[in-house]
């Protein structure tokens, strides 16, 4: 028996009957433009070139790798060495200056000579400042030495042995993190105390703790002083180390080094904007002392700030600059070339294929932009190889000097950047070459 077909009743719609709902609208599929799938297709097709080719491309690499690496390298090691050289400074900042017989810097050995027939600095010289500069608000003394220092059987040469007043604790911000600096007592009677810095402690005292080594003593030439203190450390810089000292009270250094050594004058002022007139009053001070009347003379003593020490790093770090910029110049060439004599080589053998490409459809702008991302994936490659093997070449350098590693995002971006536009400018000509290309006489290539 036939049935008609029964509606569900549905609330009190028209006729008793609910329509069913409408379907829900079908989601939009997001199609790519087909310059991407284009380009994505030449990207595959030049990673599986280069897959094929292990070692010619790994010979291609080397000239843009060598070539990143150096600029890397020197850049971030260069930038460590900012850090530490600004720290090494800034204790003292702008507001001290100093008075020796010679620069700190001399870069000839006629200027070694000639600084050396100067009168020395005396501790007479060093009253005079003391006394006569108004705009001076502390002054210190230091001699140095280097000698031999000892603790029972053991021995450490080559440490440098600083004579000072008590001063100096306060001009150089010496932070002592066991024991005390001497008094103004132990220094007038010469006292044979010493502050000893912690390379001092590791070698002759096994690394003890140092509180542990306040007490004991150290021969110096033979002549033993008792530690009072042992002050921060305070690493290295370019790789020499800055804790490798014996301080004894200046009186006390006389006794055992003689008097016949040229000081050094250390004053500051209590603001940088008064350092300039306490150099004009020092710079007084001590020509009237040396009889130097006439303006054209020369002062026959070395009056220096701590920028001079800047400006001598600022100098080697643009040569260093300039010499790596040549280094990286000369490698990227050399690598451009390489990668565009390869790729010439590739497009030769590769003829038939690029052929079969035509072939089925292949316009020149897609042979193009295949070789073209071939030569750029490869430099691309070298690059972020170069930024790599930089950054491990800075970090070896920086644990051996001792200074801190600062990682360059913009650096390593520029180094891969620049070996990209290398790949550009030397897959031009290939990518060109293979696009001109006949099918029909690549076709017949064999």
């Amino acid at each position: 028996m036939l049935t008609e077909p029964v509606e569900e009743r549905r609330g009190d719609a028209p006729g008793g009957f609910e329509p069913l709902p409408p379907a829900p609208p079908r989601a939009r599929r997001t199609r790519l433009p087909p310059a991407f799938h284009k380009t994505w297709e030449s990207l595959r097709i030049a990673l599986g070139s280069l897959r094929a080719n292990k070692l010619r491309t790994a010979l291609t690499l080397i000239g843009v790798v060598v070539g990143v690496a150096a600029v890397i390298a020197v850049v971030t090691i260069i930038k460590g060495l900012d850090q530490t050289v600004a720290s090494t400074f800034s204790s003292q900042g702008s507001t001290v200056f100093t008075v020796s017989k010679r620069p700190q810097v001399i870069t000839s050995r006629e200027d070694f000579i000639k600084f050396n027939r100067r009168k020395d600095v005396t501790e007479t010289d060093a009253d005079a400042v003391t006394r006569l500069c108004n705009a001076c608000w502390r002054t210190g003394v230091a001699a140095n030495a280097q000698a031999t220092v000892k603790a029972g059987d053991k021995s450490s040469e080559s440490v440098r042995v600083r004579g000072l007043t008590l001063s100096m604790f306060l001009i150089e911000d010496t932070d002592v993190v066991a024991g005390r600096a001497w008094t103004d007592t132990e220094e007038a009677s010469g006292r044979d105390v010493a502050v000893v810095g912690p390379d001092v402690v590791d070698n002759l005292f096994d690394g003890a703790p140092p509180d542990q080594v306040i007490g004991r003593q150290v021969r110096v030439e033979g002549r033993a002083y008792e530690i009072i203190g042992v002050t921060e450390r305070l690493g290295k810089i370019f790789g020499f180390s800055r804790d490798n000292f014996v301080q004894i009270p200046y009186p006390t250094f006389k006794k055992a080094f003689g008097a016949r050594v040229s000081l050094i004058v250390f004053v500051q002022v209590p603001e940088q904007p008064q350092l300039v007139t306490a150099e004009d009053q020092v710079r007084n001070i001590m020509r009237n002392r040396r009889g130097k009347t006439f303006h054209d003379e020369e002062d026959g003593f070395a009056l220096e700030t701590q920028d001079v020490f800047i400006d001598l790093y600022k100098s080697a770090t643009a040569n260093i600059y300039l010499v790596t910029v040549g280094v990286a110049a000369v490698s990227l060439v050399v690598g451009g070339i390489v990668v565009m004599n390869i790729m010439l080589v590739s497009v030769t053998e590769r003829t038939r294929e690029i052929g079969v490409r035509k072939a089925v459809g292949a316009s020149r702008r897609d042979v193009l932009l295949q070789f073209l991302i071939e030569s750029v994936v490869i430099t691309s490659i070298g690059g972020m190889m170069g930024v790599a093997a930089g950054f491990i070449l800075a970090f070896g350098l920086a644990k051996a000097m001792g200074f801190p590693l600062l990682f360059s995002v913009a650096s390593a971006v520029l180094g891969v950047s620049v070996s990209s536009a290398v790949g550009i400018a030397s897959g031009l000509w290939p990518a060109w070459k293979a696009a001109r290309l006949d099918p029909i006489e690549a076709l017949r290539a064999e």
